[in-house]
């Protein structure tokens, strides 16, 4: 652990805050589970308030544009619930954290010569290639048949 954070927490103030902070995000979680309709309340989790602004987590792109249409009406509820939010920023939760489990990467299975071309091809691209890097890493993980 890291210094600063062990100063941070080893003050009792500053662990109380956090347990507060961790509270009320639970009491958040459920009054926005309350606040949306049942099939889509399990596509959102509450990330973080900062102020006045509920930062919440989408599984995907469509549950994001879908949360932004309902955010007056769900910036009311919240409201109603005794909860003073002025504005929702909704972000969309990466693929392998959506799920929150820990998900093993898909093996593949390629021919040794599949595999080989794939890594002449990487060669061939730029050093500092993003489609590089993502085709040696296939190539490397790939299991040979």
């Amino acid at each position: 652990m890291s210094q600063p954070l062990r100063r941070f927490l080893s003050s009792g103030d500053a662990l109380a805050k956090l347990q507060d902070h961790a509270g009320r995000l639970r009491r958040l979680q459920g009054a926005l589970e309350s606040a949306l309709p049942v099939q889509l309340a399990s596509q959102y989790r509450v990330g973080n308030l900062i102020g006045d602004e509920l930062v919440v987590f989408a599984q995907s792109g469509a549950a994001a544009v879908r949360l932004k249409q309902m955010v007056p009406s769900v910036i009311e509820q919240l409201r109603m619930a005794g909860h003073a939010i002025r504005s929702i920023r909704v972000k969309i939760l990466s693929p392998d954290t959506a799920s929150g489990h820990d998900h093993p990467a898909a093996v593949r299975n390629l021919s040794v010569t599949a595999r080989d071309h794939l890594t002449d091809f990487a060669a061939s691209l730029p050093a500092d290639s993003e489609l590089r890097k993502s085709i040696e890493h296939l190539a490397r993980r790939a299991r040979t048949q």
